[in-house]
């Protein structure tokens, strides 16, 4: 047997490991397959997954590539959960923490198993991230083969997202249409397999993945039932055993220019509030250190090239049949550092020579943006001096500056059921917290409280203010991840009804409008709640996990060796 300097070496060769060789052959590998290198696949299909249900078939492709090359695939299973399935019930704590639980179980698994390339196939919101997240954790040769969106739903001639149904129920509470309307639109609004059709977490992470180079060009916006999602499947599983070859690892791809390109890509792209969570929580891995104030410094200087649903009218599929991320890094190139590597091997620069505009009004030249500036914007200031964050491509003008009364609410359910019952009027400034990382625990989304508005027709009159978190479906002006957050005695714990609260998009601040003295008095006696919950994995997640400002990451229990103690290197 060949010796090779691969990983897998450690379980196959010499005499003292036949009983690896042995267990290998029950698992049905033959005597030739023990020098070809070992690929991992994970799979991350779900059943009751929209974006996950079609993965089976993609994956089947990615071993037929690696089997193709030369190598020999190893497939397993990875969690996925939906956030559109776990809104309106206590599901939704579970999600974020299940992206650190995705890259710990893939971590355990590679390292087990001594793998010595990987493939993940993920297509939504938090199992994106956390594949990242293991990708560059573990550091060998890696490709992501994202799902793809799902096609776009029709209704009345227009193209339709699963947000839009959300909101429909809004309207349907308020009487704005009734129960066969809603039925109508329910049945209409989405259409087979794949990640929502719009410019969500799912798709925009996917489109931050492509451009940090996990993925192949073009992966990213190429629909799960289209023919080039096939075949980047199959290509993946080709490539990945090339990457082995010529030891290319996420360590030669992936650099402080790439995460630079990635955030100026998702603020050209009016990507998710989600972003803020989980780029640094990736960086993180490879000890950069990404702030919200990176976040800021980045959008403030890159026009919005792509307006898609929910801030716009477009689909993904208008995304990609413009072109796609290769368009949109051809389009922005004059800002971008064109000469980072892509999984290819190539620069930036070669990968997108020849690449054509197909449509300037889905994706646009920059002299010709939607906007001056991206689609986040982080507002700071005595309700929030660790920062929030808002996505102002999605908020109306006349709401860019507001100030209100506050309606406060101890969580998104008690915050439904005011809206509901008539506690909210147009001017007001909804408060929800308590719903922060440690306080949800899980920062839960809002979702189900931003469609309530948006359907009642006070989506443009009523601001709302969170600890907690957003869909990337949320439009309308909406600020998340406050912090410090309400369970760690961040001031929106002290916020009473009726105190004014003062947002400026353009002035990039939050405030809340109580002089000093009496905010002081207020915090005096101050006591943290109980714990909402108290076993399992949620309360370890609340006692370890730091707070949105940082990505929400899980503390590590001592120190890494070298680390600094303000932190990782510093990215900008």
């Amino acid at each position: 047997m060949e010796s090779k300097p691969w990983r897998s070496r450690e379980v196959v060769e010499g005499v003292h490991r036949g009983g690896q060789r042995a267990l290998l052959k029950s698992a049905g590998l033959k005597k030739d397959d023990f020098s070809k290198p070992f690929i991992g696949v994970a799979n991350s299909y779900n059943g009751m997954h929209a974006g996950h249900v079609h993965l089976n078939g993609l994956t089947e492709l990615v071993c037929r590539g690696i089997e193709e090359a030369g190598g020999y695939p190893f497939e397993f299973g990875v969690i996925a959960l939906c956030d559109g399935i776990t809104q309106v019930h206590d599901g939704m704590h579970y999600v974020l923490p299940s992206r650190e639980a995705i890259a710990d179980s893939i971590e355990i698994t590679v390292q087990a198993q001594r793998l010595d390339g990987i493939v993940l196939l993920g297509s939504c919101d938090k199992i994106i991230p956390g594949m990242l997240m293991a990708l560059y954790r573990l550091n060998i040769p890696a490709l992501l083969v994202t799902g793809g969106p799902m096609l776009p739903g029709k209704y009345k001639g227009e193209s339709k997202a699963i947000y839009e149904v959300r909101e429909a129920a809004g309207q349907l509470l308020a009487g704005k249409i009734n129960e066969q309307e809603f039925e109508q639109i329910e049945q209409n609004v989405t259409n087979g397999p794949g990640s929502c059709s719009m410019m969500g977490t799912a798709n925009t992470m996917a489109i931050v993945a492509e451009v940090l180079g996990a993925t192949l060009p073009g992966c990213a916006t190429a629909h799960a039932v289209a023919e080039n999602k096939a075949y980047m499947a199959r290509q993946s599983g080709r490539r990945v055993v090339e990457m082995v070859r010529e030891d290319l690892k996420p360590t030669d791809i992936l650099t402080a220019g790439a995460f630079q390109n990635a955030l100026r890509v998702a603020m050209a792209i009016g990507g998710s509030t989600n972003s803020l969570l989980h780029i640094p929580a990736i960086a993180a891995e490879q000890g950069l250190r990404i702030t919200p104030d990176d976040f800021e410094q980045v959008s403030r200087i890159t026009p919005l090239i792509v307006k898609a649903k929910p801030s716009g009218r477009h689909t993904l599929w208008d995304v990609d049949q413009a072109g796609g991320v290769p368009t949109v890094l051809k389009e922005l190139a004059p800002l971008l550092s064109m000469k980072e590597k892509t999984a290819l091997g190539k620069t930036l620069a070669e990968s997108v020579q020849g690449v054509e505009n197909r449509n300037p009004e889905v994706i646009r030249p920059l002299a010709n943006a939607y906007a001056a500036q991206g689609s986040l914007a982080i507002l700071k200031g005595s309700l929030a001096p660790r920062g929030s964050v808002i996505k102002q491509s999605g908020v109306a003008v006349q709401m860019r500056k507001h100030t209100g009364p506050a309606r406060v609410f101890e969580s998104q359910e008690d915050a439904v059921e005011g809206m509901r019952v008539g506690k909210v009027h147009a001017g007001d400034v909804v408060v929800i917290r308590y719903e922060g990382p440690k306080g949800g625990p899980g920062m839960r989304e809002m979702l189900t409280a931003t469609a309530v508005l948006m359907g009642t027709g006070l989506g443009d009159k009523v601001a709302l203010v969170t600890d907690g978190r957003f869909s990337g479906a949320t439009h309308g002006p909406c600020v998340g991840h406050v912090s410090p957050e309400a369970a760690a005695g961040g001031p929106i714990a002290f916020v009473r009804d009726g105190d004014l609260i003062s947002l400026d998009l353009d002035q990039r601040t939050l405030d809340l409008r109580v002089d000093a003295v009496e905010l002081e008095s207020r915090k005096q006696g101050w006591i943290p709640k109980p714990a909402k919950i108290r076993s399992g994995v949620l309360a370890r997640y609340a006692a370890l996990v730091t707070s949105a400002d940082e990505g929400a990451v899980l503390r590590a229990p001592v120190p890494l060796g070298g680390e600094k103690e303000d932190g990782t290197n510093q990215l900008v």
